[in-house]
């Protein structure tokens, strides 16, 4: 019978990763916990209200197109095959929801959260209005 472990070695591992993505995150507190979601929005749905995570998220777009914004940065769109992330914190992230409306978006998010802190806190519209200056120029 011949022994399942002496088989030829394959030379693919070499050539199978691709980087999608590198940043430079904050420091990951000690006591923090990381976990993967999967989210789905359907056709021209709006996504999350604008939010902040307790620490840096990162994210690869699985299909569609995502309208995403960050405090600071204009609106940009994430479509499939591509990656975002975000810094977490004291950031808000004004837009995650679906640029398309004539299919889902699905994405995966890897985000590491603060000890002790919810993943995700909606801001509420007082915040909103004290931190609009912080806001990048939108274009109609």
């Amino acid at each position: 019978m011949p022994d399942n472990h002496d088989h030829a070695r394959s030379e693919a591992w070499k050539n199978a990763v691709t980087v999608l993505q590198e940043a430079t995150p904050p420091a990951v507190p000690e006591g923090a916990h990381a976990m993967t979601v999967h989210v789905e929005f359907p056709p021209g749905d709006p996504g999350t209200p604008p939010h902040r995570h307790s620490g840096p998220a990162f994210g690869y777009v699985l299909e569609g197109e995502m309208r995403f914004e960050l405090e600071g940065e204009p609106v940009r769109i994430v479509r499939a095959g591509e990656t975002f992330w975000e810094p977490g914190g004291d950031v808000i992230h004004y837009q995650d929801g679906n640029h398309r409306t004539d299919t889902r978006l699905r994405f995966l998010v890897t985000m590491f959260c603060a000890p002790g802190q919810p993943m995700l806190v909606l801001v509420d519209d007082d915040e909103l209005k004290r931190r609009a200056h912080l806001r990048a120029p939108r274009t109609s």
